[in-house]
Formats: C-alpha cells, structure tokens, sequence
C-alpha cells in the first residue's frame, strides 16, 4: 500500500471515531461510525490474498447489516418521539434494535462469528486496528446511551460473551484467532458492567486496548501468527519472550499484573449491587480465558517445538522493524496494579 493511501486511511479511521466521540446529533454518529467501516476496508484487503478480501467482505457486510438496524432504531425513535438527540431513546422497541445493532458491532455472542473470521484472514497490523480502535466508536455511544439499553438483553449478552469467548478460544492454534476470541470475552466484562458503572467499562477498554496493542505489536515485530512459532521465540529475542508472557499473564486477568485490575473492579461492583451469581459466573468464565493464555505461555517458554535442525541457536539477522514503543507499552499493560486506589475513587 502507497504511504499516502496508508495516511489517509488512517487520518480517515481518526476522523470517523472523533466525529462519532464529539457528536451529540444520531446523524453525525452513525456518520462517524460509516467513515470508520469504509476507511479500514483497504487495510484489511491490502495485501491482494483471496483470505484477507473474503474477510474485508465479511466485515463490511456485517457492519453494513449493524449501521442498517442503528439507522432504523434512531428513525423509530426519531418518528415516535420527534427527538434526534443522541441521548433520548424513550421507545422501547428502538432500545432493542439498537443493543442488538452495537451488539453486533462490538462483536458480543451471538454475533461474535465474523470477529475470529475476519482477524484469521488479515495481517496483524490489520487485525490490531480491528480488534482495538474499531472498538472505540460503537463503546462509546453504549456508554452515552447506557441507561436507555434494554438491561436483560445486555446482561444475557455480555455473560454468553464472556463464556462462549473463552470456550471458543480452548482448541485454536493460530494466534489471532485466540485473540479474537480474547476480544469477544474482554467486550463480555465491559458490556456487563456499563448499566451499573459505565466508567468501569472505559477502564476496561483502555487496558485492555494497551494490552492488546502490545501483544500485536511483539508478535509483528518477530512475524509470528502460530503457537508452534512462538516456542523458538526465545532463542531469537528473549526479552520479547518475556514481554509476551507478561502481557498475556495480565490479559487473563492474574495479579499483580495490569489487567487484574478491571476484573477486580467489575467483580467488586457486581458484588455491591447483590449480583453474586452473576459475578460468580464471569469469574469462572475467566478462568477459561487464562486457560488458553497459558497454552501460549507454555509452548512459548516450557517447550522447545520440534526441528530438525540439531542447533537449537538459529543465525541472528538484522532486524528491520522498530520497537521503539513495545517497552513503554509493555510497562503500562503489566505494572499499574499499585494505581488502583486512584481508579477505584473514581465515581
């Protein structure tokens, strides 16, 4: 791809996610979220291979459906209450159609089947803007219009995501699959708690964004997309060894590491509003997360795969990619536990 298209991609994506952030009018919001569909389109089929155009269609096709039922909603509404305001959703049947249509957006179960699909068929600087950026729009007008969501849909989503996520993700080899299957069960907690404390889920979202960001950025950075690759990844670079497994020590949710953080919060508050069968569930739901986080875990630093090559040591070449900001992410996604007084005071 010409590095101008790649700017204007890329300025386009910022734009749709700025317009649909800053916009208190249904127009200009389902506008930002069409701008940011159209402009990831040639990033996902970049590469001119038959997987990565069939998975740009899968994905345009699936977010063209979700923007059709947003439109219907806000028009329902718009018909029945004469309100345009992103924050007046007082029709019943508008609420459903419109906790179905982010739904499908966000990818939550049980429209989560294009999200393993399409991140599997696109390269990983791809699959990193899908699984992290495109998430910002759609969460961001859920947490504008949470309290007009229709609750026992949410709820009945979020837990089938966070259960079917994990599940999903227990057999999978390739490893942007077990991501896509992570970002289904991380949407799960972020989606079960905005009824009762939407700043929970923009914690969420912002630690699980860096999270991610840092394990896509190591595993392109060694061009790894398979476990079988990652467990001779510790002979080339050892340091990035360790920043993998501390990354997906902290996206499965296990202290003292970053992400234990918003499974702690989520739990505490579902706790404090007599919801203890529902915080029982996502707990157990995590632990299939961290199973599959530790397959990886273990392939990529108990064992040793299969060669035949007798050297264990392989020839070092020059690395051409930067890793300026892998560090820095890495810090920020593993050792912020110690701040967390300063987010459990937030309202």
């Amino acid at each position: 791809m010409s590095p101008y298209t790649l700017i204007i991609m890329i300025t386009s994506l910022i734009l749709g996610t700025s317009l649909t952030l800053l916009s208190n009018h249904w127009l200009l919001a389902w506008m930002g979220l069409e701008i940011n569909t159209l402009a990831i389109i040639p990033l996902l089929s970049h590469s001119n291979l038959p997987r990565a155009t069939e998975s740009a269609i899968k994905y345009f096709l699936t977010q063209a459906t979700a923007s059709m039922i947003v439109m219907f909603a806000v028009i329902y509404n718009a018909w029945m209450t004469n309100q345009w305001s992103l924050l007046h959703i007082s029709n019943s049947h508008a609420s459903v159609l419109m906790t179905l249509a982010l739904a499908t957006k966000l990818g939550l179960a049980p429209f989560h089947f294009w999200v393993p699909e399409v991140t599997q068929g696109v390269p990983l600087f791809s699959g990193m803007i899908l699984l992290t950026w495109q998430k910002i729009g759609p969460t961001s007008l859920m947490y504008q219009i949470s309290p007009s969501l229709n609750m026992k849909i949410l709820i009945s989503l979020a837990i089938l995501s966070t259960i079917l996520g994990g599940w999903g993700g227990l057999n999978q080899t390739q490893l942007r699959k077990i991501l896509a299957y992570s970002s289904i069960a991380h949407m799960g907690w972020m989606t079960i708690i905005i009824l009762i404390n939407p700043t929970m889920t923009i914690l969420n979202l912002s630690i699980y964004i860096i999270a991610t960001l840092t394990l896509f950025l190591s595993l392109n950075f060694a061009s790894i997309t398979k476990i079988k690759s990652i467990s001779n990844l510790w002979n080339k670079s050892t340091p990035l060894t360790i920043i993998i497994f501390l990354t997906l020590l902290s996206l499965g949710g296990l202290p003292p590491l970053t992400g234990f953080l918003p499974k702690w919060l989520v739990l505490q508050e579902l706790a404090a509003n007599n919801n203890m069968l529902m915080a029982t569930v996502m707990a157990l739901s995590a632990l299939l997360n961290l199973f599959f986080y530790m397959r990886i875990i273990y392939a990529t630093t108990l064992t040793t795969f299969p060669t035949s090559n007798n050297s264990k040591l392989q020839w070092s070449y020059p690395q051409t990619k930067t890793s300026n900001i892998i560090p820095a992410m890495s810090i920020i996604s593993s050792l912020l536990l110690p701040l967390s007084p300063m987010f459990i005071i937030l309202p």
